[in-house]
């Protein structure tokens, strides 16, 4: 490598570490090596001033702007919390019930919002139920982060790392759904059912539930049911996007403007509640990646790939799912997107089959530890503060367990919905 090359690569390390010890905010670790990536790369003419205000895409952040405009409407509304409560009703009361009803609204629910917020709402569900039959929460607090990471992980919109790599694969919502809807649902049956036997003689007794009416937790009736009009449009219009001639991002820009036309909101606190920091983390490292681009070091990369696996899916395919998956149990899956994107892009390798590995890797392997992501370390905090404390060890048991079973299945799924090595 160059004496350039080195330095990118420096910068681009001090980032992921940084973003992995958390020392300081994402978002803030980002712009931080964005700061150094545009002071090294005018300086040393790795690239011009006019190219580095390209390295940005401006649609996925268009896409990733609606998405969640959409969506803190739909959650201001109760809509979601609406969900949780009537799935916990369904239960009855039974442990079994209730666990997989927590374990299916979590998947759903993470499949509109961000995992950040997903966990948020779940758990304050959790919390309130298990007070009040006296269960042990911290199966149930466990299983909900293993299916929120895992939720969402076949749409288009079920992700911030999914919208990365569809917007740079050319991916459309409905090819997402062809190539992974199965995939997905089937994981959901494998992954309950491991998490089931792992936390069996933990859930508690069953119980008799108090009354409560899930329509009592929705305030204002009228925003709930546009709400929900708005979030079926958007699926909708995804699935027909081929016949409309635009993309993704100004269908989800299109909505976002309904929303908050047809909710009465104040604008203001919607756009106070959606998540600045991830968007403002994907802008910053969106332009490492551009500069570390610019300097051949990823078409170097590439390169090596492609002589390693050659002509080779079947290789190019697992290997993309569990070096992916790997490294996103050590920093995070926005980053993997980002960076394996570029370089998938830019080999040749670029197939169904590799793209889609690259999309459960990067979903699976977020929930494995404590410090893989935000919503493990989130859930940790919340038992902390209902006076609950839970080791290192007991929480990677189970996302170890989960983790290995769900990338086990992916390699199995994928080398058959794709026809690998026929």
């Amino acid at each position: 490598m160059s004496p350039t090359q080195v330095i990118f690569v420096l910068i681009y390390l001090l980032t992921v570490l940084l973003s992995a010890t958390t020392i300081i905010p994402l978002s803030v670790a980002a712009l931080v090596g964005a700061l150094l990536t545009a002071w090294f790369g005018l300086q040393y003419e790795v690239f011009t001033y006019d190219q580095a205000s390209g390295f940005v895409d401006v649609r996925l952040i268009a896409l990733l702007l609606g998405i969640m405009i959409v969506v803190e409407v739909a959650q201001r509304s109760g809509l979601f919390r609406f969900g949780a409560l009537y799935a916990v009703k369904v239960s009855k009361g039974s442990p079994g019930r209730l666990f997989v009803s927590i374990c299916v609204i979590s998947a759903v629910v993470s499949m509109f919002l961000s995992d950040p917020t997903a966990m948020l709402l779940i758990a304050a569900a959790i919390v309130t139920i298990t007070k009040l039959l006296r269960y042990d929460p911290v199966p149930y607090f466990v299983s909900a982060t293993m299916m929120i990471n895992l939720g969402g992980t076949s749409t288009l919109i079920g992700s911030v790392s999914n919208m990365i790599i569809g917007v740079e694969a050319g991916i459309s919502f409905t090819e997402f759904i062809s190539y992974l809807a199965i995939c997905e649902v089937a994981l959901w049956g494998l992954t309950i059912f491991g998490l089931y036997m792992l936390f069996k003689s933990r859930l508690g007794e069953k119980k008799v539930l108090p009354e409560y009416d899930p329509w009592k937790s929705v305030e204002d009736k009228r925003i709930f049911y546009r709400s929900l009009l708005i979030l079926i449009f958007l699926v909708v219009l995804f699935l027909v996007l081929g016949n409309l001639g635009v993309g993704p991002e100004a269908v989800a820009l299109g909505c976002a403007i309904l929303a908050l036309a047809l909710s009465g909101l104040d604008p203001a606190e919607i756009f106070k509640g959606l998540d600045w920091e991830t968007i403002f983390f994907i802008i910053g490292f969106m332009f490492i990646v551009g500069g570390l681009e610019k300097t051949g070091i990823l078409n170097n990369i590439s390169t090596q790939l492609f002589q390693i696996v050659g002509n080779k899916p079947l290789e190019a395919t697992i290997s993309t799912l569990w070096f992916s998956g790997l490294a996103s149990t050590l920093i995070s899956n926005t980053a993997v997107a980002l960076t394996f994107s570029r370089i998938i892009g830019a080999s040749g390798l670029g197939s169904a089959a590799t793209w889609s590995a690259l999309i459960l890797g990067t979903n699976l392997g977020g929930a494995t530890t404590p410090l893989s992501g935000a919503v493990c370390m989130m859930a940790v905090g919340a038992l902390k503060r209902e006076g609950i404390s839970m080791s290192f060890s007991e929480f990677t048991k189970a996302g170890l367990v989960t983790s290995v079973l769900q990338l086990g299945f992916a390699s199995f799924y994928l080398i058959i919905r794709f026809r690998l090595g026929v």
